[in-house]
């Protein structure tokens, strides 16, 4: 595979999971907002955070990217079902590990034990992202799988 490829794969398949989760905000099934996470580490302006966040997310989806095809040569094939499953597992961990843990070192992020102050404005995710919508599990969940699927089919 040639870097090209691992760049192309990981902008198409980034896109298609920020779509899914885009989607979902806008049917009301959460509120959580990867781009205002990610953009608020760099910025306040909530504005400007959406652009530096898409940046960020693309930066890190080509990081994972690059983990999901070396997975892929150890197990020696790429699938859109293999990618599925590589999906979902990630998303437990994102769920499971990273959410509850971004109150800690996100300096704009209340904790659960200190509400909001003047420098820390953002929601903290809670348990599983609960706190931004009932849905969230689910679409962390269904985004991590639909970026893990798109990596099976384009690596």
């Amino acid at each position: 595979m040639t870097w090209q490829q691992l760049i192309v794969s990981a902008i198409v398949a980034t896109a298609l999971q920020s779509a899914t989760v885009a989607a979902a905000q806008g049917l009301g099934y959460t509120r959580m907002n990867l781009p205002l996470l990610l953009g608020t580490l760099v910025t306040a302006d909530r504005s400007r955070a959406m652009t530096y966040g898409y940046a960020l997310h693309m930066a890190v989806g080509l990081i994972f990217t690059s983990i999901y095809a070396e997975m892929f040569g150890i197990l020696g094939k790429a699938t859109w079902w293999l990618g599925s499953v590589m999906g979902l597992v990630h998303g437990l961990v994102v769920m499971l590990i990273v959410l509850p843990l971004i109150p800690y070192w996100h300096h704009r992020v209340a904790t659960e034990r200190q509400g909001p102050t003047p420098t820390r404005l953002l929601q903290p995710p809670g348990f599983l992202g609960l706190h931004y919508g009932r849905g969230t599990p689910l679409v962390t969940l269904l985004s991590h799988v639909v970026y893990g699927a798109a990596l099976g089919i384009l690596l």
